[in-house]
């Protein structure tokens, strides 16, 4: 270490006591939290941090060659104008690129009958003049016209939502303050659903914002009761109704609430059960319900729209099978699995019953839905990666079960693929079980023993 290091800052011990539930904690650097934040305008508390900073810098220096050595080769394996795969979204295409040499976004879209590329949100622009700049999340209106974006200027993770009319490019007076992580359109792009975040960041309320009204004026849907939940919002594939979820790490409930009224009452589909865990879809007046209550791999069910609680089963529970989510497009059901432990994706037809599952060209790999904005499909976008082939964008292509390659991650620093290959094993454990091991080797070395 050089010698010349400053001292090493050591915060200062205050007496603090604080007491909740009967129980007394002592906290003797609770000063160190500015009661401000996130403005930090305590002299103590910048004074310390300034401390911290400076002690850093000085031990960090002799090995600052090294330190510009590592950030260029860790960034030599970045493309640095990489862009997204464009995807369809009603009248309009969609896609996300890098300038060269940019730290962050823009958004761009174009329409998806033919005309000239548009960008509709320049992160760049956005960031500049700010020390810290992040896109908290963006959604376009139904109608095409008007897109909803949250910043966050300063890293408290308190942003702010603003509207864009991407006609003219102006900026509307509506501005959100507080968002957090959700929001959902109305069917006539005139109003949005929205949660904000409280003084422990967590989300317990769910508001309704009508355009050129001010954010005090909003009502809320909402309110969350139990300090142990939390509030996320969505909506189904179908786009007729807006998915209120509350719940904790281990149970939750569902309530639907029709996106061409958003004055309506929300509708629970079935009451909080402790460790019981549900998830939720709707097609033409069916929910689709993921639900872990007959088995910890979970099973699906259906029921009216009308008779929530009124569930059918589908696909029963399964010791191999693990389903993760279920999507209900128009003229398909997609369910994603984990069997034996690997990735699978299994389309179901609704008529039928007639099930088949993607096929995918490696023995151990992770495959799951991309971004399927839209409700009827013929084909479903498609993120895959294994220990071998760098993250790839497929479309399958229902009508003839192909995988047609959009994108493969392309690894500046010259990685190739056709040198390595995976396989996948079962293992016996001790009591007989088969554990999946997925194994990488470079190519010409012996592979690993089968189990039996």
């Amino acid at each position: 270490m050089p010698a010349d290091l400053p001292d090493i800052p050591i915060a200062r011990r205050v007496a603090h006591s604080v007491t909740h539930h009967g129980v007394t904690i002592e906290d003797p650097y609770a000063w160190l939290r500015d009661p401000a934040y996130p403005q930090v305008n305590d002299p103590d508390v910048l004074g310390y941090l300034k401390a911290e900073n400076a002690y850093f810098e000085a031990a960090m220096k002799p090995h600052r060659g090294l330190i510009d050595t590592l950030f260029a080769e860790m960034k030599g394996r970045v493309k640095d104008d990489d862009a997204s795969v464009p995807q369809k979204d009603g009248a309009f295409v969609y896609w996300n690129a890098f300038d060269p040499g940019a730290e962050y976004r823009k958004w761009h879209r174009r329409p998806a009958s033919g005309g000239p590329d548009a960008v509709i949100l320049d992160e760049p622009a956005l960031a500049q003049g700010h020390e810290y700049f992040r896109l908290g999340g963006q959604a376009v209106s139904p109608d095409g016209r008007l897109l909803a974006y949250a910043v966050d200027t300063n890293g408290s993770e308190r942003f702010v939502l603003k509207v864009r009319d991407l006609e003219t490019g102006a900026e509307l007076p509506d501005l959100i303050e507080n968002w957090r992580y959700g929001l959902v359109w109305a069917a006539d792009s005139r109003s949005f659903l929205y949660t904000d975040a409280d003084e422990n960041w967590r989300s317990k309320t769910v508001w309704h914002h009508r355009l050129g009204d001010p954010q005090s004026a909003d009502r809320a849907i909402y309110r969350e009761p139990d300090e142990k939940f939390g509030v996320s919002l969505g909506r189904s594939q179908s786009r007729a109704y807006a998915l209120i979820s509350t719940g904790d790490h281990a149970t939750n409930e569902v309530y639907l609430l029709p996106m061409d009224d958003f004055t309506a009452a929300p509708v629970l589909v079935s009451p909080r059960k402790t460790d019981r865990q549900y998830n939720v879809d709707e097609r033409d007046g069916t929910i689709t319900i993921r639900v872990n209550d007959t088995h910890p791999n979970f099973r699906v069910v259906t029921a009216p729209v009308s008779k929530p609680g009124d569930w059918t089963e589908l696909i029963a529970g399964d010791d191999r099978h693990y389903i993760q989510s279920v999507t209900t497009f128009e003229n398909l059901m997609v369910v994603e699995e984990r069997v034996d432990g690997l990735s699978q994706i299994r389309l179901r037809d609704y008529a039928s019953g007639a099930e088949r599952y993607v096929a995918f060209p490696e023995a151990s790999f992770v495959a799951a839905l991309s971004h399927n904005p839209e409700y009827r499909v013929d084909r479903l976008r498609i993120g895959y990666e294994s220990m071998v082939t760098p993250n790839t964008v497929y479309d399958y292509h229902l009508a003839d079960e192909r995988l047609e390659t959009l994108k493969v991650r392309e690894i500046p620093s010259g990685y190739d693929a056709s040198k390595y290959a995976s396989e996948r094993l079962m293992a016996p454990a001790r009591d007989g079980t088969l554990i999946p091991v997925s194994v990488v080797s470079r190519l010409g070395r012996a592979s690993l023993p089968r189990a039996r």
